[in-house]
């Protein structure tokens, strides 16, 4: 399943950029994050937990940074599975970041999302509907972290 889409900040790129790449800060930001910790310069182990129609999801797994052009672009893949054994899913990101002036920067996102077990049962249609709710409460929480900082 292919997800995508974008949203702007107003911020001045590297400090968005910067922001991102801050565990702590983006922890505090991506609703449903109960833990992502650094292991390396690419790999992180990543903690999420959502509701996804009536169901609790708690996913568990890493994510690899593949490719990174500061502050414009970074690839990432991972695998996760659900501690309650509900399934697994893989995932494949891309990112990228475009100045428009005035200190505005738009964040366009491709996700390419595989899940199995009982979370595929779930379809396109609920995952994009909760994709989108995920997106404006992260677009809301990081533009209000940005102005704190």
């Amino acid at each position: 399943m292919i997800i995508e889409g974008k949203f702007n900040i107003n911020a001045p790129i590297k400090k968005l950029w910067d922001t991102l790449f801050d565990v702590e800060a983006l922890a505090a930001c991506l609703p449903g994050a109960e833990k992502i910790e650094k292991l390396d310069d690419t790999t992180y182990d990543v903690t999420m937990k959502q509701r996804v129609g009536i169901i609790k999801v708690t996913m568990s797994g890493k994510q690899v940074l593949t490719k990174v052009e500061a502050p414009t672009h970074l690839e990432m893949e991972g695998e996760a599975v659900d501690k309650t054994k509900l399934g697994h899913m893989k995932d494949k990101i891309t990112m990228d970041l475009k100045e428009l002036g005035n200190g505005e920067v738009e964040i366009s996102y491709k996700m390419d999302v595989n899940m199995v077990g009982k979370l595929a049962m779930f379809g396109d249609r609920v995952m994009r509907s909760k994709a989108n709710e995920v997106e404006k409460e992260f677009v809301k929480n990081l533009s209000a972290k940005l102005k704190a900082l």
